[in-house]
């Protein structure tokens, strides 16, 4: 585990083209089979891996949520993993994965922690339905394009945080988040986000603020909306910011993360100007400044809708 510990002080602050790190730790025995599967999770949201220490229990505690632990003075909620996604150990949770997202701090308990493995992210499927109750936004190739590749499942953590502390997601409310967004006539917000639960907060905000959208599941399938969109406005004699107001895109997306799909916009002539906003549960100025490297134009951390709803008014009206 200490091996482990290293390699995520380590390779934090990685940001290649198109890759990423997956933290690979195993939660038990599914129901379905006596194997135990790997499941996995990117290594900018683990701050830290400890063995599992003394837990209190917490009267009124939602299901999977076993408690709080008292961490060097910070006082984290515990969620069973392996119970929420369905599955049993067979030598207990012994392990905690500290992780940060979403502006929360909170402890997963698994059974053990594997390895953390480098990948491309077009190693990486869209797959939300999955025997983990919905609790999976993508299927890992381990071992790139094997026949014989192992699989790990990547944990939906916007899904998992909805379910396990709603009162950290909310839903939109209309009449705080302000005035309605004014773009021109014709125009839309294209929007890509591979976790279902995001998905439908971002709708929620756009909606609220009159902004009409197209949603992708990935910043692949954003990509080619948008170079699809350009050739129908060239067709019609048409600017592309005539057909949409700006980009907003999340970081973690199967087959093209947020960061090459920023690039590949703002590098290509055919779409200068064009504005891009991240939007994303990897909060940290790290990550704030591997925006700025890419050439967003803003960046705003998941998920407050007033503040999405400010940026989009701010970049849209510059």
């Amino acid at each position: 585990m200490s091996t482990v510990q290293h390699d995520v002080d380590e390779r934090t602050n990685l940001i290649s083209s198109n890759k990423f790190e997956l933290l690979l730790f195993r939660l038990g025995e599914s129901g379905i089979s006596e194997r135990s599967e790997l499941f996995g999770i990117n290594v900018f949201k683990v701050r830290e891996i400890v063995a599992m220490p003394v837990i209190t229990a917490v009267a009124g505690a939602l299901p999977h949520n076993l408690g709080v632990v008292n961490l060097r003075g910070q006082i984290i909620p515990v969620i069973d993993l392996a119970s929420v996604v369905g599955c049993k150990p067979k030598t207990g949770l012994n392990i905690m994965l500290v992780t940060e997202f979403a502006r929360s701090t909170q402890g997963f308990a698994v059974e053990s922690v594997e390895e953390i493995v480098r990948l491309e992210w077009s190693q990486v499927l869209s797959a939300e339905a999955s025997t983990a109750g919905g609790m999976v936004t993508s299927i890992a190739r381990l071992d790139g394009d094997a026949e014989n590749t192992r699989l790990a499942q990547v944990l939906d953590v916007e899904q998992i945080l909805r379910q396990m502390a709603p009162k950290d997601i909310k839903d939109v409310d209309s009449e705080t988040i302000g005035a309605k967004l004014v773009i021109k006539p014709g125009s839309v917000i294209l929007a890509a986000d591979d976790s279902a639960v995001a998905r439908g907060l971002i709708g929620q905000a756009l909606d609220a603020i009159g902004a009409p959208y197209i949603m992708a599941k990935t910043g692949k399938e954003a990509w080619e909306k948008l170079q699809a969109i350009y050739a129908t406005a060239q067709a019609e004699g048409k600017d592309i910011r005539d057909k949409v107001a700006m980009v907003l895109t999340d970081l973690e997306m199967p087959e093209m993360d947020g960061f090459t799909l920023t690039r590949n916009i703002k590098q290509d002539e055919r779409f200068k100007g064009m504005p891009v906003v991240i939007h994303s549960s990897l909060t940290g100025s790290t990550n704030e400044e591997h925006v700025k490297s890419v050439g967003a134009d803003a960046y705003v951390a998941k998920f407050v809708a007033e503040e999405l709803a400010a940026t989009i008014r701010r970049v849209v009206a510059h």
